[in-house]
């Protein structure tokens, strides 16, 4: 989407944000996202437009007056495109780019992007694209408006079929080879979790807000390296590790690493990273991390436990991490509720302070699972133990 060609010269292309007020609470941390976004996706901000609006105009979202705006604003900022904040709807799309002489990106887009710019494994690169292919799927006719009309010339006449039907079935047998393909990686997946699932280690995940320390927290556990930076969408693939806890029965755990969420995830990259979103969906424990010095914190804790929902991982037990107290001067410590639970964990990965309480708190739950299959394998046993009995016993 950020195309090579026709970049600026300090290497970006030149991008105008839009991000109008519908009267959300966090009005102004959307903004700030947006534009981690593009810098995220390699993009130079160079203009910011906003403004207030009671609902989307149904032709070009911002109406008539602000998209005269918006096209002054590019054009005093030699701006390469416009990147909405917003959803928008393929012939919203249309107009704003005929209305701005160039190329319009809704916040879908964009995300969408980031995935592709960062996506290094061959799985991660599948998934990318059937979340794009799909997201595509419904924006076909902008491509090719000009080829809408029957094809006719030597060797095309006839009944044939538009470009338009073309290019769908096309793109169709490409979504159904890629879903093929990652079905036969989630297989592999099933048989490596049921292995899991029997053994006694605690398989634990981390989810959290994007760049809210996930990876962070996880190279300081388990002296991995995997990529961390100031940026949105920083980590995509999943990384497991085993993490040495004394005082269990294995003496280790499983940690994995996965891709943060973000508000108004695209429900497209939700599915297409299914099978990279089970090492969430199926852990015994889910390490909620949140950045505790953003003031919209509590905005994304819901935004994580929505993603959560949709992924079938709602009822999985959680422990809240609150990473970066040392900006907020918050003491690291661990918070209980009524009935003695972990409730939440207070740290900071990048200081490594906290880190051992994180670590008991990890230890007390592994001995907590170890503790439920000791039980379990006892009350199995004595229902064996019954059968054997009872078919032994001569019939009266």
């Amino acid at each position: 989407m950020f195309a090579r060609e026709g970049q600026s010269q300090s290497g970006g292309e030149r991008a105008i944000l839009v991000q109008l007020d519908f009267g959300e609470p966090d009005w102004a941390e959307r903004l700030e996202e947006v534009r981690l976004l593009t810098e995220s996706a390699g993009g130079i901000v160079c203009a910011e437009i906003t403004g207030k609006r009671h609902s989307p105009d149904p032709r070009t979202f911002a109406g008539k007056g602000k998209a005269a705006e918006i096209l002054a604003a590019r054009k005093d900022n030699q701006a390469e495109l416009v990147i909405f904040n917003h959803l928008l709807s393929p012939a919203q799309e249309r107009n704003l780019e005929r209305l701005l002489e160039c190329r319009v990106v809704d916040r879908t887009r964009l995300i969408l992007d980031i995935f592709a710019l960062r996506a290094q494994s061959a799985e991660g690169k599948l998934q990318v694209e059937l979340a794009q292919l799909e997201h595509l799927s419904t924006r076909l006719v902008r491509g090719w408006s000009h080829l809408e009309r029957q094809r006719g010339g030597i060797g095309l006449r006839g009944p044939g079929e538009k470009q338009l039907e073309t290019d769908r079935r096309l793109l169709g047998k490409r979504v159904r080879l890629l879903k093929e393909r990652l079905e036969r990686l989630s297989r592999q997946r099933n048989v490596q979790r049921k292995a899991r699932q029997k053994s006694e280690t605690l398989n634990v995940s981390l989810a959290g807000y994007t760049n809210a320390g996930k990876s962070t927290l996880f190279n300081a556990l388990t002296h991995a390296d995997v990529y961390t930076a100031n940026q949105l969408f920083a980590t995509l693939e999943a990384t497991s590790r085993r993490l040495w806890l004394p005082g269990t029965h294995t003496g280790n755990i499983v940690l994995s690493d996965t891709v943060g969420f973000i508000r108004d995830l695209p429900h497209a990259l939700v599915e297409a990273f299914q099978a990279t979103l089970e090492a969430t969906r199926d852990a015994d424990l889910i390490l909620h991390v949140v950045d505790s010095a953003s003031p919209a914190r509590d905005e994304q804790i819901m935004e994580v436990d929505k993603v959560l929902a949709e992924i079938g991982a709602a009822d999985t037990p959680q422990i809240m991490v609150w990473n970066k107290v040392d900006l907020t001067g918050v003491s690291p410590s661990i918070e209980r509720d009524d009935c003695g639970r972990i409730r939440r964990v207070k740290l900071s990965a990048r200081a490594g302070l906290g880190l051992e309480l994180l670590r008991s708190a990890l230890t007390e739950k592994a001995q907590e699972k170890t503790a439920r299959r000791a039980a379990t394998a006892l009350v199995e046993d004595e229902f064996s133990f019954k059968d054997e009995f009872s078919s032994e016993r001569p019939a009266p």
